[in-house]
């Protein structure tokens, strides 16, 4: 079991559960959770003898127009970039973490500035064929060393404003309603900040345990069906609605389970809970459910100590999960399927450019974000990289030269084709920075 390693922190990175008590909870508002669905198989056959099912909205593929599906992991609990996207020019990365830089020898080809952990393996065929790759020294306008704090920040992208919905929120309020499906929270039903607001979400633990509740098998689904039914015909639409949306969602995901239990091309996701999100975000959209967001939470980022060499360790276990199991789901989905979707990773905050004195690495500021999808223009670490002298360096962390805002609104531009940006990230200026191709 993982220990607490600060002060307020529960050894998870989770900042909902930091020391920092948050001032207001999240709206609350109709959401869909598989957890509360719980129990029963079989519900397409179930549903076909439910008088009002049929009348469900049928979950559709979204056209080509509609944009990438964007997928956010989220890596709570303050990523390492640097241990990541290792500055192989800056001699002072070595000199200030002598037990827990990775050596030049063994980083995979980065750049000319930049080398690969060795733990990003899976990822490095992506990364020579320019479909992966990174933006260094990121952070935000007004850095925190809170986790609850940073991450709350984060997830609000509304810095100086009065704004207090979370980002992907305010994303769906400027898109097109499609599908109960289209903003999908994967894994971690605790509701992320980035989806607080009064737009509807779906959160699921997983695909597969998206049932209804108490319908252990054929006999309790029909009997729990017919009686849902029963209950709500007669009733004012705005009470039979969620019911409908509810059943309408879990045939969906029968049929979806069904139909994706096969992973494709020779994909092997590794066996934890970020590879069983992946793999079921994958289903989503190979599914056809009318995705087009869908959250990821993966954290336990906060190594204080112990974060171990390049051969073993915490920090390369972490990185070797991540980076497989975003390599599977790229594999899993094909070049046909990946060229509509775009994969970015967002943290709180980094870490400190010096190690502590227990082999790990305290709160910092400047990171690295992961950018994977058909439109990314990988092979390449982009940004502003400042340096790691001590001249350089703000108050000993490797100082944020890209506002993260720039790169969620240059994918939201190009490959969301989101028009009104400005609703959904106000007050951000800044140009441009290549990261990703604008589609065709």
């Amino acid at each position: 079991m993982t220990q607490p390693l600060c002060a307020g922190c529960t050894g998870r990175g989770d900042p909902r559960a930091d020391g920092d008590a948050p001032a207001t909870g999240a709206p609350r508002r109709t959401v869909l959770r598989g957890t509360a669905a719980g129990g029963a198989l079989g519900l397409t056959s179930v549903l076909a003898d439910v008088p009002w099912a049929a009348t469900a909205p049928a979950a559709t593929a979204p056209a080509a127009s509609a944009g990438d599906v964007l997928v956010v992991i989220s890596l709570r609990g303050g990523f390492d970039g640097l241990s990541a996207i290792v500055p192989t020019a800056d001699a002072a990365y070595a000199r200030l973490r002598p037990t827990v830089a990775v050596p030049t020898a063994s980083l995979l080809t980065g750049d000319d500035r930049f080398g690969l952990h060795p733990a990003l393996a899976p990822l490095h065929p992506f990364w020579r064929a320019g479909t992966f790759g990174a933006v260094h020294a990121v952070g935000q306008v007004a850095p925190t060393r809170s986790h609850f704090s940073a991450m709350a920040e984060l997830e609000r992208a509304a810095p100086g404003s009065a704004v207090r919905t979370g980002w992907l929120d305010r994303l769906l309020g400027v898109t097109p309603a499609t599908t109960v499906f289209r903003a999908t929270q994967v894994g971690a039903t605790g509701l992320l900040g980035s989806l607080a607001g009064p737009q509807p979400e779906l959160t699921v633990s997983s695909l597969d345990d998206f049932r209804l509740y108490a319908a252990w098998d054929a006999t309790e689904q029909r009997r729990w069906t017919t009686a849902l039914s029963a209950m709500h015909r007669t009733v004012p639409a705005s009470v039979a609605a969620p019911a409908r949306t509810a059943l309408g969602a879990m045939a969906t995901a029968t049929r979806v389970r069904a139909g994706t239990a096969t992973v494709a091309n020779g994909a092997v996701y590794p066996d934890g809970e970020l590879g069983r999100a992946l793999h079921d975000v994958a289903r989503l959209i190979r599914g056809g459910v009318g995705l087009r967001i869908a959250c990821v939470d993966y954290g336990d980022w906060d190594f204080h100590q112990g974060m171990g060499t390049v051969d073993a360790g915490r920090m390369t276990d972490h990185l070797r999960e991540l980076a497989a199991a975003m390599a599977a789901f790229a594999t899993d989905l094909g070049p046909s399927l990946m060229q509509g979707v775009t994969v970015l990773t967002l943290s709180e905050f980094g870490r400190r450019v010096a190690e502590n004195g227990t082999g790990g690495t305290d709160h910092g500021l400047g990171n690295a974000v992961l950018l994977l999808g058909g439109g990314v223009v990988g092979g390449r670490v982009h940004g502003t990289w400042p340096g790691l002298d001590a001249a350089a360096l703000v108050d000993g962390d490797l100082a944020a030269t890209t506002d993260y805002r720039l790169i969620l609104r240059e994918i939201l531009r190009k490959r969301c084709q989101v028009g009104a940006v400005d609703t959904v990230l106000p007050g951000l200026r800044g140009s441009s920075l290549g990261v990703v191709r604008a589609r065709s």
